[in-house]
This record gives C-alpha cells, sequence and structure tokens, in this order.
C-alpha cells in the first residue's frame, strides 16, 4: 500500500513525534539536549511554528505545535534535522541517519485535546523512570508550565491561559492535571494518532479537515470491500 501523504496544516494544533533509528539515541548527555533544543527554538522561530509542548527522551523527541503555514512543520523539521544532525555526527564521530525516517504528526482539535496531549507529553520522563516528579526533568516544558522557570521555547496556547486568571491559578491547575495521570488506554490512543496520521477530534472537527484536504481521515477498513447482496426474487 502507497504510503499516505503527511496531514499537516496551518493553524492547527498537531502532536508530532520523531524518534531514532531502530530507537537509537538522539542524545547522548546534556550538551547534545542544548544543541537539540536551541536548533528547535531557531527553527521554529525561522518557520513560524509555535511550540506549546515538549520533551526530549532518550530516543526520541514529542511536540504539540501549530504551524502558521500548511508546510511549516515540514520546514522546520527538515532545519532541524540539518543542524542538529550534522552537529550530533561531528561531535560523536559517526556519520549517516540519526532519525527513524520522517517525523510523524496528526492534527487535534485544541478544544478536546490539547490538555490532554500536553499532560502526556510532560508525564513522558515519569511514566519512563527518569525523574520523580514531570516538574522535575529539565528537558521538557513541565517546569515552565509549573512555573519553575521561563521557557523561551514555549508558546503558551488560549487553552492552556484559560486554566485560570493569574499565573498562580494557572499552574495550580495544571499540577492537578498533571498529578491526575493519564489512562495506559489514552496514551496509545495519543501516540497511534500521531505515529500512524490519524487526527483526532469531533465530527465537526473530522468535517472542516476534509473540507482542507482530499487526503483520507480515518484508517479504511481491513480486507475487500464486501459484495452488495443480490436482491430478492420478487414472488408476489
Amino acid at each position: 500500500m502507497a504510503r499516505l501523504p503527511r496531514l499537516a496544516l496551518g493553524g492547527h494544533l498537531h502532536h508530532l513525534i520523531h524518534r531514532g533509528h531502530n530507537l537509537q539515541p538522539i542524545v547522548v548527555d546534556d550538551e547534545d539536549r542544548k544543541t537539540l533544543l536551541a536548533a528547535l527554538q531557531d527553527s521554529a522561530a525561522t518557520h513560524k511554528v509555535a511550540i506549546h509542548a515538549y520533551v526530549v527522551m532518550p530516543n526520541h523527541l514529542h511536540l504539540l505545535a501549530t504551524p502558521a503555514a500548511d508546510d511549516g512543520l515540514s520546514r522546520m523539521m527538515q532545519a532541524l534535522g540539518r543542524r542538529y544532525v550534522s552537529a550530533f555526527n561531528l561531535r560523536h564521530g559517526r556519520v549517516g541517519t540519526l532519525w527513524e525516517g520522517r517525523f510523524r504528526a496528526a492534527p487535534l482539535e485544541a478544544e478536546s485535546h490539547l490538555l490532554t496531549v500536553m499532560r502526556s507529553i510532560e508525564l513522558n520522563p515519569q511514566r519512563a523512570g527518569l525523574s520523580a516528579e514531570p516538574g522535575d526533568f529539565p528537558w521538557s516544558s513541565a517546569a515552565h508550565h509549573l512555573g519553575r522557570r521561563r521557557d523561551p521555547l514555549v508558546s503558551d496556547p488560549p487553552g492552556f491561559w484559560a486554566l485560570g486568571n493569574t499565573p498562580f491559578e494557572r499552574e495550580l491547575a495544571w499540577r492537578r492535571w498533571l498529578e491526575e495521570g493519564e489512562s495506559e488506554s489514552e496514551r496509545q490512543r495519543l501516540i497511534d494518532s500521531a505515529l500512524k496520521g490519524w487526527p483526532l477530534g469531533s465530527a465537526r472537527f473530522l468535517q472542516l479537515l476534509g473540507e482542507l484536504s482530499e487526503r483520507p481521515l480515518v484508517p479504511r477498513p481491513r480486507g475487500r470491500p464486501r459484495k452488495p447482496k443480490p436482491p430478492k426474487p420478487d414472488v408476489s
């Protein structure tokens, strides 16, 4: 089966995952992490992509982002790849690809999925045993949203601002969201959506996307289409 084109639309929220080749590390130490985030910040600014949440895991990168243009995500990730992979290979004396092919992404309806995907992204390090609390991990947006530091990479979306009228209210509300956690089925649903490129949202949202793109928005049923049943003979 031919690979579906990536569905990326300007002005819409997207969940993005970029994994290391054969799930190998994309960072070795903190110097790599700093280099990766600096390259991401520059690439996002250049190509007008707002980063709402992120986490740098040992073998993959998670982003929640809104591009200004349809090609914004692709251009940002191409620029990031050129700059970061070159620096990584030079520093570690290696050649060749670092990433597992192209990045994966799917559009999301902000009203229903913004906060759940933000939470899933920022819970990654705690879930993987890399930190005791989400805010303790220095290579994600969690500390920013919890008010521990100001992260210039992060652009807070309206849905996050709606959590409270003051920074303290928003930070407290976000702490409660993180403490509430997520189910494994919810986490897997969000991951599958991004990896397979299927958007998440209401029927109204999917209808809107359908008007903007000719690409299928839901998986086709497996197997051959069923043959219609022949009409019953008229015995009257």
